[in-house]
């Protein structure tokens, strides 16, 4: 099985720690696909439109802050051999009630947004074939049939794949563009022009960002490492992806700063900005490299969306699992038997979510975004990385980790600053809501 073979094919005793390889790296590069979204992207290019390379020095330490959180994720899975929801539900009832509020309103709104998304630059690309709506369920229902009849090793091939077509991509646009490369290295000093602090916070928090940060220690499990010997290879990993994310920013930052900023051209904010640039690329470079973009801009919107629909799924079945499992972290464990199975990936609960994820979405392609649908999914939304960092360090630093894997000051130091960050995030994300 492949979820199992990567922990005994070797022969080595569990507890022998293994080298850090290239081959291994997977959980990381999955994990980096899905957080980068459309409106990510857009949110980049914004920035780089309106500061130029100012704000450089920010998507770097954005880059940092991602790196530390999933390595405190993926830190705990291996360090305990328990998941980040049996973690989460050691501290106490209030983070079960939160986890399962959470989780069912952000899927029903993120399956229309994900699928929207996806089907944005479809229709860019075939303008005289069907509407948005038509591709949208097309997308969604080709994410639900891969994720089902797929386990997480062919799974993570596709997502490589996708992730190889968008890095190609943005680099080769950045590159178009003529990056202005002094300006660039003097981006790397910290400066915050007036009116940016928004978009700095943004920046550090706000690309890879998301609860798929969470189901990192999730797709390390199911790529077969299970225990602390495997503690080198995961960082190997997640810093590998992480870089790339960092890439990724700086590339769209270059792109915003040369081909908007100069020309004082705006975007349309959220997911459409980057069919707005793909007009903007027509026009300077030609119908092809508008279209290998849009195509970089329907694999950055597709990996997102099977990314969700796997890893989001296993993180609902591991809720489902501990819940109905005896309260006491300890026999949540014995009891709950270990995640990211294929037993999992094919269990009822697991696809009971893919399909929450796809079908009761589809009905807010037609309507607007009922109100209360959408302050309660801002607010949890807010709230969830604040959550996520501040539990981490909790988790990290109690009797709940081996001393051995415990936090550390640079980890402390880090976790916290990411806490302070999204904290600040959140209220600036509660009060822009539409009261």
């Amino acid at each position: 099985m492949a979820e199992t073979s990567a922990t005994t094919e070797t022969g080595e005793p569990a507890s022998r720690p293994r080298k850090s390889s290239w081959k291994y790296i997977g959980p990381g590069i999955v994990v980096a696909a899905t957080g980068v979204g459309a409106g990510d992207l857009v949110a980049t290019l914004i920035a780089g439109s309106k500061f130029g390379y100012t704000l450089m020095w920010a998507a770097v330490i954005g880059c940092v802050v991602k790196i530390s959180l999933a390595e405190a994720a993926g830190r705990w899975h291996l360090a305990t051999g328990r998941t980040l929801f049996d973690g989460w539900r050691s501290l106490g009832p209030w983070t079960t009630v939160y986890f399962a509020i959470y989780v069912v309103v952000w899927g029903f709104i993120y399956g229309a947004t994900a699928m929207s998304s996806s089907a944005l630059p479809i229709v860019a690309l075939f303008p005289d074939g069907p509407g948005l709506k038509f591709w949208a369920i097309v997308t969604g229902v080709i994410g639900l049939a891969f994720v089902w009849f797929n386990r997480y090793a062919v799974f993570e091939k596709v997502m490589t794949v996708l992730i190889g077509i968008m890095f190609v991509v943005v680099v080769y646009v950045a590159i178009r563009v003529v990056p202005d490369v002094g300006a660039s290295f003097a981006g790397l000093l910290p400066v915050l022009p007036d009116g940016s602090l928004l978009y700095t916070l943004g920046l550090i928090g706000g690309v890879g960002g998301t609860i798929t940060m969470a189901a990192y220690g999730y797709w390390v499990n199911a790529k077969g490492w299970s225990n602390s010997s495997w503690m080198k290879v995961m960082r190997l990993d997640n810093r590998v992806a992480y870089i790339t994310t960092g890439l990724f920013v700086v590339a769209m930052l270059i792109v915003g700063a040369e081909l908007l900023h100069a020309s004082q051209i705006a975007l349309t904010s959220g997911d459409r900005g980057l069919v707005d640039l793909g007009k903007v690329l027509e026009d300077r470079f030609g119908a092809g490299t508008a279209k290998l973009f849009l195509v970089g801009f329907f694999a950055t919107s597709f990996s997102s969306l099977i990314g969700v629909w796997h890893g989001v799924s296993l993180m609902f079945a591991d809720f489902v699992e501990r819940f109905r499992a005896p309260a006491g972290a300890q026999q949540a464990k014995e009891h709950a038997g270990p995640v990211a199975t294929e037993r999992q990936q094919r269990s009822l609960p697991f696809r009971a979510y893919l399909l929450w994820l796809t079908f009761p979405p589809m009905t807010l392609l037609w309507l607007d975004q009922p109100f209360g649908l959408v302050i309660a999914y801002g607010v949890l939304g807010a709230f969830f990385m604040p959550f996520l960092a501040l539990t981490l360090l909790w988790l990290l630093n109690s009797s709940r980790t081996p001393g051995e894997w415990r936090n550390g000051w640079v980890s402390n130091g880090m976790l916290a600053l990411s806490g302070l960050l999204f904290i600040v995030l959140c209220v600036q994300q509660v009060r822009d809501l539409p009261w």
